[in-house]
């Protein structure tokens, strides 16, 4: 399972079955078979075979061990908890006016109750992956034209 829990990752059955994956792709790389041949053997992306390859050709089968766990989660389950609650009450509860989150006015909030710092984007996607998706905005890009004028 890609992402096996809340926090998003991979099991360590996951991570091993991977790992054995690679390093067939090792054996393959030294019994000179090409990266697009293995990607095809192996059902893997070409890309992956090429990053491998690459990884292989400079450290060797060790270059392909698993990094083991990792989350790019910064803030535990009790905190996204706390989190979910604050917005919940509201933008005005939190001191803005129009009373609308944004992606900007969240990652200000984590960093003052939490003292962890996200960027709008890390926002966007932390609050998806809660459920929020559509409940708050992220602010508009201005191209420099107006709607419905050209460019003439």
């Amino acid at each position: 399972m890609r992402y096996s829990d809340r926090g998003g990752g991979l099991s360590a059955e996951e991570r091993a079955r991977r790992e054995r994956v690679r390093f067939q792709a090792a054996d393959m790389f030294a019994g000179e078979i090409a990266p697009p041949r293995v990607a095809r053997l192996l059902g893997i992306t070409r890309k992956s075979a090429y990053e491998w390859y690459a990884l292989w050709r400079r450290g060797g089968r060790a270059a392909l061990v698993s990094k083991g766990a990792h989350s790019g989660r910064k803030l535990t389950d009790e905190q996204l908890a706390r989190l979910e609650a604050a917005l919940e009450e509201g933008a005005a509860a939190h001191g803005w006016d129009d009373g609308r989150w944004t992606a900007e006015r969240v990652a200000a909030l984590i960093a003052e109750r939490f003292q962890v710092s996200y960027t709008a984007r890390g926002v966007a996607y932390l609050l998806d992956r809660l459920g929020w998706t559509g409940r708050f905005r992220l602010p508009v890009r201005r191209t420099g034209r107006q709607p419905g004028r050209g460019t003439a």
